[in-house]
C-alpha cells in the first residue's frame, strides 16, 4: 500500500523558506565564505545565499527543497519532511529576506609594501620568488592594507581590475579565502601567455605551485585559477588565445577535483579542435607537491624549520 503524503501550500513555502544555510550547517556540511554568498566546501561549484542555491557548473539553482531533491536525493515529501523538521518535529529557521542591491566591485586598498605576502608566499607556501615577482609587476598580486591578506587580482582584456580573490596570511587557525563582492567570474586571477595551450586550476596558490614546479618557458602558456570550480573564467580565457588548442585540467587530487574535472571536460568539449588532458597532482593539490619536493632537498628539517 503506497502512503500518500500531503502538504498544504503554506507548508511548501515554509520548507522553500528554510535557511540553507542553517540547515546544512545541522547536517554537517562545511562551507566557505565566498562575498555575500557562501560556497559548499564538499562541491566548490555551489553557492548558497540564504534559502538560495546556484550551481556554477551546470547553471542551475533553485531553493530548499530543490537543493535537497538533487543533491541529497530525495523524494519531494522527503526534501519537505525533512525542512519542516521531519519525525522530530523541529522547525528550522526561515531565511531572512535580502533585497539589498550588489554591491559594486572595488579591490581592496593596498599595503604600501609586501613584506608579510612574499613571507607567506616563499616561506610558508614555497612558491619560487623570481614567478612571485613577474605576478607582483604584473600588478596582478598585492597585500592589502587593512588585514595583510594576499590579494590575486583578475583583469579583463583593458587590463581593468574586475576579480579580486583574498587569502589570510596567518600560519595559524582555519584559513581566510574569499571572493571580493561584486567580481566578474569570467575575470578571475590568470596569466596570458603566447601558445594555444591554457592550464586550469582551482585556487591561485596551486596556479602559482605548479609554475614553480614546472618553471621552464612558463611564460610560454597560459594559466587561470577559477577560484572555485566554474569552467567560465576558463571560457572565457580560451575566448582570449588566438588559437586555443590544448586545455589542461589541474584540479585537486580529491573526490571534488575529479567531478569539476569530469564536468568542465563535457563543457570544453564542444569546443571544436581542442584536446583536453588532465594532469593530476601526487598529493590533494599542487601546493602540497611543491612543499613536499622542498622538504625532500632537505633531509632532516621540518618544514617549521624550513620556514624561519
Amino acid at each position: 500500500m503506497v502512503t500518500f503524503v500531503y502538504f498544504t501550500e503554506e507548508q511548501k513555502r515554509q520548507a522553500n523558506d528554510v535557511d540553507l544555510e542553517a540547515y546544512l550547517l545541522r547536517r554537517g556540511e562545511k562551507l566557505l565564505p565566498s562575498g555575500r554568498e557562501k560556497r559548499l566546501a564538499s562541491d566548490r561549484s555551489i553557492t548558497i545565499r540564504g534559502n538560495e542555491w546556484f550551481d556554477h557548473e551546470t547553471q542551475t539553482g533553485g531553493h530548499s527543497v530543490d537543493f535537497l531533491r538533487i543533491h541529497y536525493q530525495m523524494s519531494f515529501p522527503e526534501a519537505v519532511q525533512e525542512l519542516l523538521g521531519g519525525h522530530q518535529g523541529q522547525m528550522l529557521p526561515a531565511a531572512k529576506k535580502k533585497d539589498m542591491p550588489p554591491k559594486p566591485f572595488a579591490r581592496p586598498p593596498s599595503n604600501s609594501n609586501m613584506r608579510r605576502a612574499f613571507a607567506y608566499l616563499i616561506r610558508q607556501r614555497h612558491i619560487d620568488r623570481d614567478v612571485l615577482i613577474e605576478f607582483v609587476r604584473a600588478k596582478l598580486i598585492y597585500e592589502d592594507a587593512d588585514h595583510h591578506n594576499v590579494v590575486f587580482v583578475g583583469r579583463d582584456e583593458d587590463g581593468a581590475a574586475k576579480h579580486a580573490h583574498m587569502r589570510s596570511t596567518n600560519s595559524w587557525g582555519d584559513p581566510f579565502r574569499l571572493n571580493v563582492e561584486g567580481c566578474d567570474p569570467r575575470y578571475s586571477f590568470h596569466y596570458d601567455g603566447k601558445d594555444g595551450r591554457l592550464y586550469v586550476f582551482e585556487a591561485p596558490i596551486d596556479l602559482l605551485s605548479y609554475i614553480s614546479l614546472h618553471p621552464d618557458r612558463w611564460q610560454d602558456h597560459s594559466y587561470v585559477a577559477c577560484c572555485g570550480t566554474s569552467a567560465i573564467p576558463v571560457i572565457t580565457c580560451l575566448d582570449r588565445i588566438a588559437r586555443p588548442e590544448e586545455v589542461v585540467l589541474c584540479l585537486d587530487n580529491d573526490e571534488a577535483g575529479y567531478k569539476a574535472s569530469r564536468r568542465m571536460e563535457e563543457q570544453l568539449t564542444e569546443k571544436d579542435s581542442l584536446t583536453i588532458q588532465r594532469e593530476t597532482s601526487a598529493h590533494k593539490d599542487w601546493n602540497d607537491d611543491l612543499c613536499a619536493m622542498r622538504q625532500e632537498r632537505v633531509p632532516g628539517m621540518t618544514m617549521e624549520a624550513m620556514n624561519r
